[in-house]
């Protein structure tokens, strides 16, 4: 069985630092491109932040130069670090995969979702 699990999400004051992690475990061959993506109240799942397994990154406009993601390939896990955190980024953070599991091809994963909220 192969799952996504978050951790690092909470509360914090506007203009606050958080870290996001999310690990990968199960049957996994190979881990392709990781992201973050976000889920406000009402409205649709965003993308981020992806970055490739070789490390090219890819972010939001609007969260360009305040987060940073990163990831450990040996302990299959993607960071998420967010600075300078502004009210209207409170979401559910989703972490997302694509992993190779052993006898198949790449598929998408998401994992579970960590609540951040950022109080102004």
């Amino acid at each position: 069985q192969v799952q996504l699990v978050e951790s690092g999400g909470g509360l914090v004051q506007a203009g606050g630092s958080l870290r996001l992690s999310c690990a990968a475990s199960g049957s996994i061959f190979r881990v392709g491109a990781m992201g973050w993506y976000r889920q406000a109240p009402g409205k649709q799942r965003v993308l981020v932040a992806t970055i490739t397994s070789g490390g090219i990154t890819n972010y939001a406009d609007s969260v360009k130069g305040r987060f940073t993601i990163s990831r450990d390939n040996a302990k299959n896990t993607v960071y998420l670090q967010m600075n300078s955190l502004k009210p209207k980024n409170t979401a559910v953070y989703y972490c997302n995969a694509d992993l190779m599991v052993y006898g198949t091809g790449y598929r998408g994963y998401w994992g579970q979702g960590t609540q951040v909220t950022v109080s102004s």
